[in-house]
């Protein structure tokens, strides 16, 4: 009873001092989804690029620092036969600054299936998407709307992956209706032929968000369960680690509040998360079972300077799968470190400028505050980011 009182003071003391997931993120890398009748029978030339500088200045036993300097580019053709029908096809390119070789697998760390082949000169892969629209439903074939359009929390969910991470390829449905919105996705990460030495690996995720008012209304109210399965394995697969099945989940409430004079204050989020991790099969983790809480504030002021604070708080084990380094008490600096209980408080402040719609400029610095076993890590990092993603028209029939 004593933690959830100190969870809920540290919630009202927040939203006093200053007021989900930060604004840059959201604004810099959400694409949408939706098709746009307009672009019916239209050819068009499509350059997603990102160019990006961020430090990560670690020194801490949960992990180590490291910068990313670099560029990721989606070349590609566009074309939607007919209005409820969206295709493309490119590439997606990641080139980091110095580098000269890179491994051919996803750069988020899972070394037990990591291919130990090299390409030189630039990270490629091919980008391929099919879209269907039937009313409410969204199918997408090929390389699925991932990473922030999944608009998963921070403990299940590091942003940084928007611009490290390869590009999630699978299967995706979506549900929109005014009071729900349905994301679910399988994101292939790993296929196997027979005798191959690497695990097939892919991922299962839901993110099930319920609004319990209109999203117009002054205070708007709602809820979310989000789930992540991890399957590694497979009937091919002839390594010797075994089937192993990683679970994240979470359950929370939110709160967004906009002022009737929003010039200043445009808008204030607040949001209560439980979660839980489970290992099903398998010994990547050295325990089975962990949960967590997690408190978060936000606030965009004259809708360009997003702040957000945050703590997260496991009482004895918590893991995740793609989540902050700073919310899981599996250290990944030293092999077999874990921590008896974590607790970590955060803050976030961006700036996001748009000049166009395809054209937006964004920095942040984060502050990590981690506690356990009696030792404090004070860590920090920043970034600084340039999208671009212009279109041309190349014909209309």
């Amino acid at each position: 009873m004593r933690r959830v009182a100190v969870l809920l003071s540290f919630a009202i003391l927040s939203s006093v001092i200053m007021s989900a997931q930060a604004q840059i993120w959201d604004r810099m890398f959400v694409d949408e989804y939706k098709i746009d009748s307009i672009d019916t029978k239209a050819l068009k030339v499509e350059l997603n690029a990102l160019t990006f500088f961020r430090d990560n200045e670690y020194d801490s036993n949960i992990t180590r620092g490291y910068s990313l300097p670099g560029t990721w580019l989606q070349p590609k053709l566009t074309y939607n036969p007919i209005a409820p029908i969206h295709l493309e096809l490119g590439l997606h390119g990641l080139i980091l600054d110095g580098a000269n070789k890179y491994p051919n697998y996803a750069y988020h760390d899972i070394a037990t299936w990591k291919d130990n082949q090299y390409t030189s000169g630039a990270h490629l892969l091919p980008w391929f998407r099919a879209q269907a629209d039937l009313r409410h439903l969204t199918f997408v074939l090929g390389n699925i709307y991932g990473a922030q359009n999944h608009r998963l929390i921070d403990p299940l969910f590091n942003p940084e992956q928007n611009i490290s991470a390869d590009p999630e390829m699978g299967i995706q449905i979506l549900l929109d209706r005014p009071h729900v919105h349905l994301d679910t996705w399988l994101n292939w990460q790993s296929y196997i032929y027979e005798l191959d030495t690497h695990q097939e690996a892919f991922t299962v995720g839901v993110n099930s968000h319920l609004k319990w008012n209109k999203k117009e209304n002054r205070f708007h109210w709602s809820s979310s369960i989000q789930l992540l399965i991890q399957h590694r394995g497979g009937e091919q697969d002839v390594t010797a680690l075994g089937v192993q099945t990683l679970c994240n989940a979470s359950a929370g409430i939110r709160m967004d509040y906009t002022p009737a004079d929003n010039h200043l204050l445009t808008c204030l989020s607040t949001e209560v998360n439980l979660l839980g991790s489970y290992q099903q099969s398998g010994h990547l983790w050295p325990f089975d079972t962990g949960f967590a809480t997690h408190v978060g504030v936000a606030a965009s002021l004259w809708d360009k300077l997003g702040m957000r604070i945050g703590y997260f708080d496991a009482p004895k084990q918590y893991a995740n799968l793609y989540g902050s380094p700073f919310m899981s008490t599996i250290s990944l600096k030293r092999e077999n470190l874990t921590f008896n209980g974590l607790h970590t408080a955060y803050l976030r402040v961006d700036y996001t400028h748009t000049f166009t719609k395809a054209y937006k400029l964004g920095a942040e610095l984060e502050a990590f505050s981690a506690h356990s076993h009696g030792e404090n890590d004070l860590c920090f990092s920043f970034g600084i980011y340039l999208r671009v993603d212009p279109s041309i028209l190349i014909k209309r029939w």
